[in-house]
């Protein structure tokens, strides 16, 4: 099937219905995911070079997914028939491009196999939209841990990530009752989940206004005022309808990686709900709004919740954090301060917003500026200045008197800057993904050393009780003794303080001794598995 040279119409769902069946042709197994070597066989007829190939397959597969979907191919055929008409083969050229006009690319040979191929497969048996979401990897968290999963399921960098979840880390994690101290056990959902933005700040910085300006458009149970109006955890995603969930009902859906929320209770999921609604930008990213962080007098209102817990357990999920100031609120409360603190371990998903400023003159501005960054550098304590962006991020256009020109233009330029940095949210999701899974393996081995030696250290018969106080008294230098004999890094230790509060309601002599077999195969994960993993799923064309 060749390109026709005339620059007649082929509208999408023309394309689309072409596309489906050279898809449903190139995919040998019909799991709507066309991996590496699917591709380097139906490729191979455009007779492109190997570096042309090789940027094709980057770009179609932005997200590094390790295949491609149904969508993804499409872009891939658009792309080999810009190349072969000439074009450079970039971003650019495929989004500024008239899709409409874009014949097909010539593939030689394909008319045959298409030929031969014809009626084998029917459109209905190909997974064309979210593959990601097929149920059969979804079924293997339903089994016991340890089960052994076929190499030939694994078709992707987050299936990979299952496997190696299943058979080695969660065996682990419930031994030594991970979930108990740390995070609860992943679920399918957690891992299938789409990036997510959570934004925080004190009443009034305009979160919700902030969320309601890359939308353009307000979402279902959203109230904008001067007064603290969000009172609620809000996760504004996608959805066919508009409508809110209530957050004990999202809790135990199993398609939403929300279930590890049921933890903090009824108090807090009733404060809790689901803001749906059909949007291209939510197909993307999930937005999480949060209530006013208290201040001055409200901070003696003690929530009904754990405020800095959930923070902390939405903060590990999240892809990027924006903390909101506004110029007339730079004063970090005790209650800001926790919360802030509770963001320990994510200091590189942290970017700091100073909305509103236009609402300052340029020399008050560069007042407030030194004063967010002396503010912040009590708190965050590390060596690096946090990325701040300055601007106004509203509906309102930019009040020129108070900003000038020069204002007006630095506003802009930022803005851009932050879009930039929230496009490329879903480009790094599994980059993302990967350095969150090798993140909580560390943290599960280093806990899995923690509880076996208090374990050890504990008497076989008399005097139990006074020596797990004296070891629960001397948690630091037990934690010591751990990294010294293990040549365990510090960083990959908890907060002793966090450690000895959770510990105190555990009788030490019923944890499990060290299996140093279950401890060798996380090692042997984070050394090979993953790192094969990568290899497997790379470009083809590497």
């Amino acid at each position: 099937m060749g390109s026709d040279s005339s620059p007649k119409k082929w509208n999408l769902k023309e394309q689309r219905n072409t596309y489906l069946q050279w898809f449903s042709l190139a995919d040998e197994d019909g799991d709507g995911r066309l991996t590496g070597n699917d591709a380097l066989k139906f490729f191979a007829m455009s007779n492109l070079s190997k570096p042309e190939l090789k940027q094709v397959w980057a770009i179609a597969d932005s997200k590094r997914q390790g295949y491609l979907g149904f969508y993804e191919f499409m872009t891939a055929m658009q792309l080999v028939s810009l190349a072969q008409a000439g074009n450079e083969i970039s971003q650019d050229t495929i989004s500024n491009a008239d899709l409409e006009r874009l014949q097909p690319p010539t593939m030689e040979g394909l008319a045959k196999k298409l030929k031969k191929h014809s009626g084998s497969k029917g459109e209905s048996a190909i997974v064309a939209c979210h593959p990601a979401e097929s149920p059969i990897p979804a079924s293997w968290f339903n089994s016991k841990s340890g089960k052994k999963i076929p190499l030939k399921s694994v078709t992707s960098i987050v299936d990979g990530l299952k496997k190696s979840y299943i058979e080695k880390l969660r065996p682990l994690e419930k031994t030594y009752q991970f979930q108990d101290f740390v995070s609860p056990l992943l679920t399918s959902s957690d891992f299938d989940a789409k990036p997510m933005v959570m934004l925080l700040g004190q009443y009034s910085t305009g979160k919700t206004t902030f969320i309601k300006h890359l939308l353009k458009t307000s979402y279902p149970g959203a109230h904008i005022g001067p007064e603290p109006t969000t009172d609620r955890f809000v996760v504004i995603t996608s959805g066919p309808d508009e409508r809110c969930i209530p957050g004990n009902t999202i809790a135990v859906q199993a398609d939403m990686p929300y279930s590890g929320l049921s933890s903090f209770g009824t108090a807090f999921l009733s404060k809790f709900e689901c803001s749906q609604m059909p949007h291209p930008l939510l197909e993307h990213v999930t937005f999480v709004d949060t209530p006013g962080v208290l201040s001055g007098e409200k901070q003696r209102t003690q929530r009904s919740y754990d405020f800095t817990g959930v923070t902390s357990w939405f903060a590990a999920k999240c892809d990027l954090i924006l903390l909101l100031f506004d110029p007339h609120k730079l004063d970090i409360s005790d209650e800001f301060k926790r919360v802030i603190g509770s963001l320990r371990g994510h200091d590189d998903k942290i970017r700091i917003v100073l909305n509103k400023a236009d609402q300052v003159d340029s020399q008050q501005l560069m007042r407030v500026y030194g004063a967010l960054l002396w503010s912040l550098g009590k708190v965050l304590n590390t060596p690096e200045v946090m990325r701040v962006y300055i601007g106004s991020f509203n509906d309102k256009p930019i009040r020129e008197t108070a900003a000038g020109p020069l204002g007006m233009e630095l506003f802009q330029k930022e803005q851009d800057d932050l879009l930039s940095d929230l496009n490329d949210i879903p480009k790094k999701a599994c980059d993302r993904r990967i350095n969150e899974f090798v993140k909580r393996a560390r943290a599960a081995k280093v806990h899995a050393h923690i509880v076996s030696h208090l374990k050890k250290e504990m008497p076989a018969l008399m005097g139990k009780a006074k020596a797990q106080q004296k070891l629960l008294d001397s948690l630091d230098e037990q934690f010591a003794k751990v990294q010294k004999e293990l040549h365990l890094p510090p960083g990959d230790f908890p907060s002793v303080e966090e450690y000895r509060e959770l510990l105190s309601s555990y009788n030490f002599d019923k944890f499990e001794k060290l299996r140093p077999k279950m401890v060798q195969g996380v090692d042997d994960m984070l050394a090979y598995d993953i790192p094969e993993l990568l290899k497997k799923f790379r470009n083809p064309y590497d």
